[in-house]
């Protein structure tokens, strides 16, 4: 019979590490590191393009900002995912809590932005003419903070008892485990899932309707327009394809996030394997690298500051107010 490996040998208490083929552990390690490093990579242009460009200091770009350091936390986290792929946890029991933490007040705050988002894009799409009273800077900074501080809050709240005495549910040393009751996943399921997803759905799908009968309303009027005029339309089309470009990025996020939310509030390990499971965990961890893909997929301004920070040009004095619209 071929000896158990322990994660730590020398204690008698410690967790068995699964058997798995080293070229397989190998392989998701360096599919694991890759990602993270790509989105460590992608999410830090976002920030460092919406933080220094002074053109881009608008409402809209301070919640993709939010957004972008959520994505920028969740690479850091893949890298504590890559511990787990040996079965051993060895950092320690409160370190394990805390990775937990983050990760929920991370993810949350991502759900969370993408919900204030789709009300910006709702204000702007069909209330244009208050759009600058009502979302002001100083008033999404608030919310975007306050949305931070909430999640927050509601990890200490429901992470207290594992906060308390950490590693109490482990039943082995080197394992990482905490405990949520069945209660408390339902809430979390309805409150950071089904609550925000339908207010984004319902929200997205009123901009859709009131964007397809502007662009209707506007198009006999397209010819005969002054140039005053024509910059409203102008500006009007800005809004549009911002609010397209966001809406991909909505819709990529509802992707990437429904099948983990159903797969971890109804698992059953009849109906999903080891292999299936890693794969919606990858797939949502994985809309975070998306997200910059997008910006430069949709957005000029993304690419362009990309190769002012690439080309070091950024170090100039003044860079900060160069035109990139």
């Amino acid at each position: 019979m071929a000896e158990t490996e322990l994660c730590f040998p020398q204690l008698n208490t410690s967790c068995v590490k699964p058997k798995r083929p080293l070229s397989d552990t190998v392989l998701i390690y360096m599919i694991l590191s890759f990602i993270s490093l790509l989105t460590a990579a992608l999410n830090l242009l976002v920030i460092i393009s919406i933080s220094h460009f002074k053109q881009l200091h608008t409402p809209t770009n301070s919640l993709i900002l939010s957004l972008a350091v959520s994505d920028l936390f969740v690479g850091f986290i893949l890298l504590f995912q890559s511990m787990l792929i040996d079965g051993c946890w060895y950092i320690g029991d409160l370190m394990c809590v805390l990775y937990y933490g983050l990760d929920y007040i991370i993810i949350s705050s991502s759900v969370g932005t993408m919900v204030l988002i789709s009300i910006d894009r709702y204000v702007a799409i069909c209330d244009p003419l208050h759009y600058s009273i009502r979302v002001t800077q100083k008033r999404v900074q608030v919310c975007v903070c306050l949305c931070w501080i909430w999640f927050l809050f509601c990890f200490i709240v429901f992470l207290k008892d594992n906060l308390k005495q950490p590693g109490q549910y482990n039943s082995c040393v080197g394992e990482c485990v905490i405990m949520v009751t069945l209660s408390e996943q339902v809430v979390g399921f309805f409150f950071y899932f089904i609550l925000p997803i339908t207010v984004i759905v319902v929200l997205y799908m009123r901009v859709f309707v009131v964007a397809v009968s502007q662009a209707r309303a506007m198009r006999p009027h397209i010819v005969t327009v002054t140039v005053q005029g024509s910059r409203k339309v102008t500006a009007k089309k800005s809004e549009l394809k911002a609010a397209r470009t966001l809406g991909v990025v909505v819709v990529v996020f509802i992707i990437c996030f429904c099948p983990y939310y159903c797969v971890s509030l109804a698992y059953q390990e009849t109906l999903f394997n080891a292999s299936s499971a890693a794969f919606v965990i990858c797939l949502y961890y994985f809309n975070s690298c998306l997200n910059p893909l997008i910006y430069a997929f949709f957005y000029p301004w993304f690419r362009k500051c990309t190769k002012v920070i690439v080309t070091l040009q950024i170090l100039t004095s003044g860079s900060s107010d160069t035109n990139i619209l």
